[in-house]
């Protein structure tokens, strides 16, 4: 019975096989195979299989299926071809080349196996040629980088043709086949520059996307080679070492993206050691004497970038873990580094902002209150354990390591500044005779004071310390950090008029002393970087702001020192301008609470009389007008590790601000702003991303999509506009992110393909339904371009959904806006599709009074739809035809036709006319001689 049944599915398979339903014919082949044991049936059943793979492009199968049934029967011609023909397509010609050779034999005659053969030998051919010149282009390459007495020219060739050959896949592994890294190592030897850092870059494109030659390359080349390259005074160098590093670690951890395969896969099964024995290199790194400071902020990059989760959904966190008992120590004794000591590490501008980043990084990665109780332990000992009354150096690295910690973990530097004798220490530190301990003191104060309550106590004890260094000391740098302190105890009320810790007048005194120093070319930029921070906090004070941006040399001041390599700056200037625009969150005041505060006596937050919206909308001019947009777009360029999450936050702040004129936006554009926004619309905090795509929205809203985001770019201004049509987003967002996806739709249909990639129909189709006319009008006018895509077209053509009968409905309503786009969208529809004619005449029986109202509207453009959608009525269908000519459209379409001219209606006339002509054409109606 079983074998009975294995032969009419073998048939029925190919009947299904002969009407080319592959699949079906697959599923009987396969049941049938769990019936016989009959071999010459298994074979047939495999043979036939084969070729449904062969059908189906599924080649892996195919091969699979013949080789079976050449295994029951060596002898299987068909079966030979079949898995030939697989192999051929799978790139395996040596094997396909040897079955077809059999074929052959077994048929010496047969035209079609002669034919393969002579092909797959020319394919054979070809690929060994291409590998033997690859082979030997290396080859030759190697020998002019490795000759003493090669030209420079012919030198700077052969690296160059090396890294864009290691940069693809078949010539990298072209490269590590031909002894390439052996012969790289050789290259490191040298010294020279310029053949190192060849071939660094070389490992680099070698390492990129594939497991098992970056694990071969780590193990060959060592990692304490690869850090002590990292660690020289070479920027460039640094750099590229750094990447290289970073090719690696991706490919270890998959981070590539890339889906390895069967040797990929199984040559490295366990990449964890690996990576672990990076990070504790890279941990030495931070402590040692040897490196440089760029050495150094390139290892606190990596660290940045690989040690925290990047998804706090993923529930390892082991890396940082490891990190925090084995590397914190060494972190903070980098963020403890004073420069002016003689024990100080190399280090540059960056490198302490930086080591601050990681240790915020580390401690928002933690999971649990016993893991955070655990660092918070380590930190306290570190810095209890420095504490030396002997040694005056140990105290000042114990305040600057705490000083670090509340520009990373803020929460945990307040607890450690409740630690006995740290206040105290800062204050002693504040009287002391070395200008290097009132440096750090005052800087450690100025962080301290960050919260109310902390610049309160600081306030009251400390502010006349900070008043007395200011007016006896020397130093400039000691005088202006002594300044920002008092600018930062003086804006501890924020924006409230009413809580004013300073005398009338003093903070504008104090901002006038920040915007002298910021305009000194002759301070040293990194203390120049604290007038900036003193005006981060002063400009909370509307007076202030409104001085600030009518000094137009202290502006542009700001921005060149935004585009230094100082990037530590970045934050400070990112409040300054948030604060300059009032682009910070404003808590709605309610009367109720207010009148209830001033019942019970409680303090009630004042607004400024200058922070009204005509004086935001003045200071925002006047930053356009000085350049901001070019600062902005600097900045948003710079590294991730120093921009971080807050600042692109702040940053998008400042860009929406900027926007909100229809005006400005043409500015912001042709100064590189729409593109600059973009990264800031896809990473970084929830808030940022969504201020940044509000900005967005409103530049692709009403700008040219092709000047405004050039080439690529506007791809990827879709999906952060998408975002935006999330119902939790306010009407505003909704409202401008349609109106951008409208201006986009219209350019061309890849974008609207990408539109419907991102799954944005639904969302446009439900503010269609939306109660809020405008929300309506502009969902309606987004989806009126989005109907040219076939795919939407489709849509509509679908049973069981009333998205047809919902625009034919928009067209009768009483809004000129929204008709003229729901009828737009109708008469693009029915002009596509004869079955959407007729199915417009079924889904309401208002149809026929809403197209008369169309035809006869007082606007010309919706006049002008409605009579296309007429004359798409009269051309679908005779019949159709005929029940608009006995109704009232025939009258219509005649009084339209025989208007006066006019060259305003000359459109309109015309297609009436055309809609008469079709009439005379079905002999509904004769022409009147």
């Amino acid at each position: 019975m079983a074998e009975a049944e294995a032969v009419q599915l073998k048939e029925e398979g190919n009947q299904q096989f002969q009407r080319q339903d592959y699949k079906a014919a697959v599923k009987s082949y396969s049941q049938a195979l769990k019936l016989t044991k009959d071999k010459a049936l298994l074979a047939t059943l495999y043979r036939n299989r084969a070729a449904c793979g062969l059908k189906t492009e599924n080649y892996v199968q195919a091969a699979s299926d013949a080789s079976r049934a050449i295994d029951i029967n060596s002898s299987d011609i068909k079966a030979l071809y079949r898995r030939c023909q697989a192999l051929e397509h799978l790139g395996k010609l040596d094997q396909a080349f040897k079955d077809v050779q059999r074929c052959a034999t077994l048929e010496p005659r047969n035209q079609n196996f002669q034919e393969t053969l002579r092909r797959l030998n020319t394919s054979i051919q070809e690929k060994l040629s291409v590998q033997f010149s690859t082979d030997s282009r290396v080859q030759k390459m190697f020998e002019i980088l490795l000759d003493e007495n090669s030209e420079a020219e012919k030198l700077e060739k052969a690296a160059n043709n090396l890294i864009v050959l290691s940069r693809e896949d078949s010539g990298a592994e072209r490269i590590f086949q031909n002894n390439g890294v052996a012969l790289l190592l050789q290259l490191l030897d040298t010294k020279r520059p310029e053949l190192v850092l060849a071939a660094v870059r070389t490992l680099s494109g070698m390492c990129t996307s594939h497991r098992s030659r970056a694990t071969a390359i780590l193990h060959t080349v060592r990692i304490d080679q690869i850090c002590s390259l990292m660690a020289v005074e070479n920027e460039e160098m640094s750099l590229a070492v750094c990447n290289l590093l970073q090719a690696i670690i991706d490919s270890l951890s998959g981070e590539d993206k890339q889906e390895h395969r069967g040797k990929e896969e199984a040559l490295v099964l366990d990449t964890k050691k690996d990576l672990k024995w990076i990070t504790s290199h890279l941990l030495d790194m931070l402590v040692s004497k040897k490196v440089s400071g760029q050495g150094r902020d390139q290892a606190l990059n990596l660290l940045n970038k690989n040690v925290p989760r990047k998804d706090l959904a993923i529930h390892d966190n082991s890396r940082t873990i490891y990190v925090v008992d084995n590397g914190l120590r060494k972190i903070l004794k980098v963020v403890g580094q004073v420069p002016d000591l003689p024990s100080c590490l190399p280090l540059t501008d960056n490198t302490r902002m930086l080591a601050s980043v990681l240790l915020n990084k580390l401690y928002d990665d933690l999971r649990c209150d016993p893991e955070r109780e655990h660092f918070r332990k380590i930190c306290e000992e570190y810095i209890t354990g420095t504490f030396d009354p002997q040694n005056m150096d140990k105290n000042v690295s114990a305040i600057q390591t705490v000083s670090g910690i509340l520009q990373g973990p803020f929460d945990l530097g307040n607890q450690l500044l409740g630690l006995k004798g740290v206040m105290e220490m800062m204050v002693a530190l504040c009287g002391s005779e070395r200008e290097q301990d009132q440096l750090v003191a005052v800087e450690a104060l100025i962080h301290a004071s960050t919260k109310l309550s902390r610049a309160s106590f600081i306030i009251t004890n400390g502010i006349s310390m900070l008043k007395e260094i200011y007016k006896t000391t020397k130093n400039e740098k000691i005088k202006i950090r002594t300044l920002v302190g008092l600018c930062k105890l003086g804006s501890a009320g924020g924006t409230d008029y009413g809580l004013r810790q300073f005398a009338e007048g003093s903070t504008e005194k104090l901002a006038k002393q920040c915007r002298k120093w910021l305009c000194n070319a002759a301070i040293d930029t990194r203390t120049r970087r604290w007038a900036v921070e003193g005006l981060a906090y002063l400009t909370l004070d509307a007076d202030v702001k409104d001085d600030f941006v009518q000094d137009i040399p202290a502006l542009q001041a700001m921005f060149e020192l935004a585009k230094t390599s100082d990037k530590t700056i970045l934050y400070s200037v990112a409040t300054t301008l948030v604060n300059c625009t009032n682009s910070y969150d404003v808590k709605e005041v309610i009367p109720e609470l207010v009148q209830l505060a001033k019942f019970s006596k409680q303090h009630v937050p004042e607004e400024h009389p200058k922070d009204k919206k005509d004086f935001i909308d003045m200071r925002v001019k006047r930053l356009l007008k000085a350049g901001v947009i070019s600062a902005l777009t600097c900045m948003v360029k710079a590294d991730n590790a120093i921009l971080t999450n807050q600042t692109k936050e702040l940053l998008a702040r400042v860009f929406l601000a900027l926007c909100d004129s229809p005006k400005d936006r043409g500015t912001i554009v042709a100064q590189g702003g729409g593109k600059a926004l973009i990264p800031l619309a896809l990473e970084g905090t929830d808030v940022g991303k969504v201020k940044a795509a509000h900005a967005l929205a409103k530049i692709a809203a009403v700008s040219n999509p092709d000047i405004a985001f050039p080439g690529e770019r506007v791809y990827e201004v879709v999906r952060p506009l998408v975002r935006l049509l999330d119902t939790e987003r306010d009407g505003l967002q909704n409202y401008e992110a349609l109106l951008g996806l409208t201006n986009l739709s219209g350019r061309s249909d890849k974008l609207r393909q990408k539109i419907i990639k991102e799954k944005a129909l639904p969302d446009i189709e439900n503010y269609m339904f939306e109660n809020h006319d405008q929300l309506r009008q502009a969902a309606t006018e987004c989806m009126c371009n989005m109907v040219a895509n076939k795919e939407v077209q489709e849509r509509f053509l679908a049973d069981g959904n009333d998205r047809l009968k919902l625009v034919v409905l928009l067209c009768g309503e009483d809004d000129d806006k929204l008709q003229n786009a729901a009828a737009g969208a109708l008469a693009m529809l029915t002009a596509a599709h004869k079955k959407l004619c007729f199915k417009m005449t079924e889904v309401t029986s208002q149809w026929l009074e809403i197209l008369q109202r169309l035809c006869l509207h007082d606007r010309l453009s919706v006049q002008h739809r409605g009579l296309v959608i007429a004359y798409n009525l009269l051309a679908a269908d005779a019949e159709l035809a005929k029940k608009l000519v006995d109704s009232e459209m025939l009258e219509i379409l005649t009084i339209v036709g025989k208007m006066e001219p006019d060259e305003k209606k000359e459109v309109v006339i015309q297609t009436a006319r055309e809609c008469l002509i079709k009439c005379m054409d079905y002999g509904f109606i004769k022409p009147v001689s």
